[in-house]
């Protein structure tokens, strides 16, 4: 085993490349969580309306029940694309475990499909929140309300 110190210092920088997308996963976990909570915060909003009884229209009691029910299935979307993104950090941070055991000669026996298959399912699941989000997005856009008779 070479242990010149740049032998040392290629061998961590060989590892720690995958870590920049963590630094990407980190980022939309943040982004999601803050879009989790304002849909949380709505839905609350909203039931302790209808619970308390204020709201006497119809049209409009009607009309919060289903935004209600929307924010409650974009936090389930937020929820799944958090799913996604945290087994994404979990299956590259792997990859970078393996890349520096390998890499600092500590395990003889790795095959490199096993970095080849956590780095690459680490991309998969990060598209898969990544396409999560998208469809989050969207779905809050359209159920906005724009176009509610009430509000004119």
């Amino acid at each position: 085993m070479d242990v010149s110190i740049d032998a040392i210092t290629n061998n961590i920088q060989l590892a720690l490349a995958p870590v920049f997308l963590l630094t990407a996963v980190a980022t939309l976990i943040n982004a999601i969580s803050g879009r989790l909570a304002r849909s949380v915060d709505r839905m609350r909003s909203i039931q302790g309306k209808i619970h308390e009884g204020v709201i006497k229209d119809p049209a409009v009691l009607s009309h919060m029940k289903k935004e209600a029910n929307e924010a409650r299935a974009r936090g389930r979307l937020c929820t799944a694309a958090i799913f996604f993104d945290v087994l994404s950090g979990v299956f590259i941070s792997l990859t970078v475990l393996e890349l520096f055991f390998f890499q600092a000669g500590a395990v003889r026996s790795l095959q490199t499909t096993y970095v080849v298959w956590t780095f690459v399912l680490g991309l998969v699941f990060f598209m898969t929140s990544l396409a999560i989000v998208l469809v989050e997005v969207v779905y809050a856009y359209r159920s906005a309300g724009w176009n509610t008779s009430f509000l004119k």
